[in-house]
């Protein structure tokens, strides 16, 4: 049975809690992070010390094309980040990253030989954004096998699970303070707690909470 695993790796909490599934799952585990020249390079920088300091082999895929078709606030200095309203998406919704993403993660885990590719993409705290839905990724996984005869499987560890339920899966590692301190999911480019203002760290900061005081009942 192949137990060689692709992680789709932001060094950001969800794919930093992934990575650590990954390497309890897997016999082998390889990180990669796409640099799209995203608003803030300091998330390759922590990708890339997170790989360093758990030993796993990461690649730094060149995504620029996709900063050039997709301006949003993740790519733009000067437009803002804003939650979704009425129906509309957020304004840091990248059209296509999850499906470029995932199709040379596919690339790459072929070259590598390995037929078991991570993400954590999740529906269930996905902010609207398409591309993180279940059916998306079912859809994927078909067409990748069929686009490069083969037997590829998706996982998404945190797909039906809130961001509490996130931070309990990385305690469950004992990796709940190396998620806290180490990882970058602000989109103002802060480390650990981040901002506290920003919709990425209002999100991240309510599930923490909310699994300490489940965690304080216990």
């Amino acid at each position: 049975m192949n137990k060689k695993a692709v992680v789709v790796f932001s060094g950001g909490q969800d794919s930093t809690t992934c990575l650590f599934w990954a390497l309890k799952e897997f016999d082998e585990v390889i990180a990669v992070t796409f640099n799209y020249n995203q608003r803030h390079s300091l998330e390759i920088e922590c990708a890339k010390n997170i790989a360093k300091e758990l030993g796993v082999e990461h690649h730094i895929l060149d995504m620029a094309l996709l900063n050039q078709l997709a301006p949003n606030a993740l790519t733009r200095n000067d437009i803002e980040v804003k939650a979704g309203e009425n129906g509309s998406l957020p304004s840091t919704f990248v059209e296509g990253r999850n499906m470029l993403f995932l199709t040379f993660a596919a690339v790459l885990a072929k070259v590598k030989g390995a037929k078991h590719i991570v993400t954590g993409v999740c529906e269930t705290d996905f902010s609207g954004y398409p591309d993180c839905r279940d059916v998306f990724i079912k859809s994927l996984n078909v067409t990748l096998n069929l686009a490069m005869d083969y037997e590829f499987v998706v996982h998404t560890p945190l797909m039906w699970i809130d961001k509490a339920q996130t931070w309990e899966m990385a305690d469950s590692f004992g990796k709940l303070d190396y998620v806290r301190e180490k990882t970058l999911t602000c989109y103002n480019g802060i480390i650990g707690d981040g901002c506290g203002e920003c919709p990425a760290c209002k999100l991240r900061k309510h599930g923490l909470e909310k699994y300490l005081e489940s965690k304080k009942e216990k």
